[in-house]
């Protein structure tokens, strides 16, 4: 068996209704919508969240919050999860990536304060915050700001 010889089940295609095609067709005249009344207009009840006339949820519930579109988003990496890195060596973030402390770059890296480091790195990152500075500073490394 393979795709060609697949066909949809007998019975479970139909074919489309043409509606006001003559009183012949069966859907002629009111075109299957019954007599008169708002659902036999044209141009209504044809938008999600219609509600009869209601107002519809969307309308009544409170609208709140926001989101700022020139917020930036940094990937975070704690102090002590750079202990992974061998003394001396440069952190920078390709080398995050390939450890795997950060998977995506978004807006930049942060390191933060969270922990101890017992060993001297130049960490290269594009911001850092102050706690993390100073143990990466008292450990006798540098931060360098990207």
């Amino acid at each position: 068996m393979n795709l060609s010889n697949l066909s949809a089940p007998r019975g479970s295609s139909r074919g489309r209704k043409r509606v006001g095609r003559g009183q012949g067709s069966g859907l002629g005249k009111t075109a299957g919508r019954g007599g008169k009344g708002q659902k036999a207009r044209t141009g209504n009840m044809h938008f999600e969240g219609f509600e009869g006339g209601q107002m519809p949820l969307q309308r009544r519930l409170p609208k709140f919050g926001f989101k700022n579109p020139f917020r930036k988003e940094f990937a975070t990496v704690n102090v002590v999860d750079l202990s992974r890195f061998d003394a001396g060596s440069v952190v920078d973030p390709e080398n995050l990536k390939k450890v795997g402390l950060v998977r995506k770059t978004l807006d930049g890296i942060k390191i933060l304060g969270d922990g101890e480091l017992d060993r001297a790195l130049t960490v290269r990152a594009h911001r850092f915050s102050q706690a993390a500075k100073e143990k990466i500073e008292k450990a006798g490394g540098k931060a360098e700001v990207i």
